[in-house]
């Protein structure tokens, strides 16, 4: 059977992790540790976050790492084990799973992302985790019968709870998936902060005049993003606002097809491409107006980021984030794949200083809620709630 490479924090050995029975023992697992997706940021940082004197909490990573995000997980304190899969195939290595649930006896195993969620409601089950939650973060629910009917008919079924970020997801879930009702709950995801840096003047690093009107958005670059959408309302906003400018910070499969249709509507010199960037909140805070032109979210941190920074937002009406943005108090929403409404919103705001700010200082209030140690012990009631009901 494959071994899984095992970080323990510093200080700690494997006979130290054996002395905390009288807390909740908790394996998080996730595909990879990454400071740019979303759903990947929440459950490593839901890992280091957990109250300390409530839970003994491990993380696992089934595949490749950025390796300085590894190092800031063992300096955290958390343990952290990576099974090094290459790809969905490479199945073998699963088995570090297994044996790692056998040995360390967790009371909660605490799966996201479709995969993980498949994976371990099956391994969970088969080496008798008492409580296995699965936990979707964002899809669009449709399109995909065989993931559908796994979600229903076998996470739904094996899980012992099937976690939701917003009530859409969770109504989604029950009606178009089968998942049992008494399986879901919906708690939604978290403002974390990023490692902070100098904060860059983004004007100055693209050539850009003092005052440029700036619009910005930060993203992995994925068809779920429609930020073709994003391109197009910046061509009408530069009918109203010519010096206004785009910068786009993230990478991803898209990329090309992006610049592609940026120089297809004439605009490439007025779309700044920035690649993945670490100080991604010095940019949100930078930029004058943040977008958001997705197709479907759960409730997406980039959202939080731009709250927490004062940054007024224009997005699209989807999932979650109507829970957050209200329209027209702290940050405009649009219907999906409508760039003539994003590029209206965004016209509203770049020439209405007093409105952005007013948006501004309504988001920082409203962010608090979401902060990531208050979701943290939300999740940890939940873990010890399940636990003493599976235990009664």
């Amino acid at each position: 059977m494959t071994q899984p490479h095992v970080l323990l924090p510093h200080g700690m050995n494997r006979a130290a992790s054996q002395t905390h029975r009288a807390r909740v023992r908790v394996l998080t697992v996730v595909e990879r540790a990454v400071d740019c997706g979303g759903a990947e940021r929440f459950a490593v940082g839901l890992a280091r976050h957990l109250p300390r004197e409530r839970i003994d909490s491990w993380l696992c990573t089934t595949r490749d790492n950025d390796a300085d995000f590894a190092q800031e997980i063992a300096e955290s304190g958390v343990p952290h084990v990576m099974l090094g899969r290459r790809s969905k195939w490479d199945i073998h290595r699963l088995g570090g799973l297994i044996e790692l649930l056998r040995r360390e006896r967790f009371d909660v195993l605490h799966a996201h992302k479709f995969g993980s969620n498949v994976w371990c409601s099956l391994l969970g089950r088969a080496c008798r985790v008492p409580v296995v939650l699965a936990h979707e973060h964002t899809w669009s629910y449709s399109g995909d019968p065989l993931r559908m009917w796994l979600d229903g008919r076998v996470i739904g079924r094996l899980a012992t709870r099937f976690i939701a970020v917003s009530p859409l997801d969770a109504e989604r879930m029950i009606t178009l998936e089968h998942v049992p009702a008494e399986k879901v709950i919906c708690i939604p995801s978290a403002y974390i902060p990023r490692a902070s840096g100098p904060a860059p003047d983004i004007r100055d690093e693209l050539g850009l005049p003092p005052g440029t009107p700036l619009v910005g958005v930060a993203a992995v670059l994925r068809p779920q993003k429609a930020l073709s959408v994003l391109l197009e309302a910046h061509q009408k906003l530069l009918g109203k606002i010519p010096n206004a400018a785009l910068v786009i910070a993230g990478d991803g499969a898209c990329r090309s097809e992006l610049e592609d249709r940026a120089r297809e509507l004439r605009i490439a010199e007025r779309v700044h491409f920035l690649g993945r960037r670490d100080d991604v909140e010095a940019i949100i805070s930078s930029v004058d107006v943040a977008a958001l032109s997705s197709d479907y979210e759960g409730l997406p941190l980039f959202v939080f980021e731009c709250m927490a920074n004062g940054t007024p937002l224009v997005a699209t009406d989807v999932g979650a984030v109507s829970e957050v943005i209200k329209d027209g108090v702290n940050g405009f929403l649009v219907p999906p794949r409508d760039p003539g409404a994003l590029a209206g919103a965004l016209a509203l705001l770049l020439s209405n200083e007093q409105r952005r700010a007013a948006f501004g200082v309504a988001a920082r209030k409203s962010v608090g809620a979401y902060a990531i140690d208050t979701i943290a012990e939300r999740f940890a009631d939940l873990y010890e709630s399940l636990l003493a009901a599976k235990r009664g």
